[in-house]
């Protein structure tokens, strides 16, 4: 029989992330992941500006710097033969200007890491939740929009990691095909020859992610808080499901650390991290606008360059915008800062 202060259910960025502020805040805290490593095929390998800067107030600024990354600084559109450019994140205030894509397993590893050099923090890898007891009660993201498809690639350095958007159901349709079917279409679609789309070696290498939207009413329940995922599951629009879960955790750790070392920590104050409801409301429906602008009607086949949404039209008259939609999606409503009793010691 084990003892701690708060155990945290799962290693994700949310997991990681509070395991790591409570443990620089004296608090005893495990975290449990099922898995016996992060090697895993993650697809939120997004860091925005927001938690890049938090990174650099915990002074993990320096380790995050040394690891594989790419650096995306505008999101570009091409729709039909329009170009819109979405978001241009080199006008955002601060150092980052843009958004950092790290492999996932590393940025946990470099969390994991860090929170292990504080005495109250542990980590059981290969160690899943059955149940749960309770007693007494700068380069860029291009998407491409045209003849009733919609895909978008990144620029990962040595591949790129693409996104092919097929409507609900047709997945074993599609699947039906050669695996020539499908690089014919990212050929089509982005120009590239056989020499890249050949290193699709067979329908084994494509992945399909059931794209879902959601959130809990209620986060809290006496003894247990849910964060990130397992609060709010978001849409791979925009790539600010990390970042949002990041930024929850920042905020559970400011507000429960205190009750935690003191041992009374209860319904009260877990309600508290409620403050990150608007930020999620906000976000969801920022993106639920955008399936609706663009991705159905790219699917329907009705989205063409000389009819585009007014949003996107605005975008490409009026320059300055890019950096409001960059500070939308890099920086977000409410950011958090790293609370004191986590920050770089100096």
């Amino acid at each position: 029989m084990e003892r701690t202060t708060c155990c945290v259910v799962g290693g994700g960025p949310a997991g990681m992330m509070l395991g790591l502020l409570l443990a620089r805040a004296g608090v005893e805290v495990t975290v449990l992941e099922k898995h016996r490593d992060f090697l895993r095929d993650f697809r939120g390998d997004t860091v925005h500006p927001s938690t890049l800067r938090l990174l650099d107030e915990l002074g993990l600024g320096e380790r995050f710097a040394r690891l594989p990354s790419r650096r995306l600084g505008e999101m570009r559109m091409l729709i039909g033969d329009a170009t819109v450019v979405a978001a241009d994140f080199r006008h955002l205030p601060g150092r980052h200007k843009y958004i950092a894509m790290v492999p996932q397993w590393d940025f946990l590893d470099l969390l994991a890491s860090a929170a292990a050099e504080e005495p109250s923090f542990t980590l059981r890898m290969g160690t899943p939740v059955t149940g749960l007891l309770t007693e007494g009660g700068r380069g860029r993201v291009f998407a491409r929009f045209g003849g009733g498809q919609a895909a978008v690639t990144m620029d990962r350095g040595d591949y790129y990691q693409t996104s092919y958007l097929i409507a609900k159901g047709r997945d074993a349709e599609l699947r039906s095909n050669d695996i020539q079917w499908l690089r014919n279409r990212l050929g089509g679609l982005f120009g590239w020859d056989g020499g890249v789309t050949e290193a699709i070696r067979s329908w084994d290498d494509v992945k399909l992610l059931d794209v879902t939207m959601g959130r809990l009413p209620r986060w809290y329940a006496d003894g247990l808080l849910c964060i990130g995922d397992a609060a709010h599951v978001m849409s791979p629009v925009g790539g600010v499901g990390v970042n949002l879960a990041v930024q929850d955790a920042v905020a559970a750790a400011r507000i429960l650390a205190r009750p935690l070392r003191r041992g009374t920590v209860g319904v009260r104050d877990l309600a508290r991290v409620r403050r990150r409801w608007l930020p999620m409301a906000v976000t969801q429906k920022s993106q639920r606008g955008e399936h609706e602008m663009l991705l159905r009607p790219a699917l329907d086949g009705t989205l063409s360059g000389d009819r585009l949404p007014v949003p996107l039209r605005l975008l490409r008259r009026i320059p300055a915008l890019r950096a409001v939609t960059a500070y939308v999606g890099g920086v977000g409503v409410r950011p958090e800062h790293a609370p004191p009793f986590a920050r770089a010691r100096r």
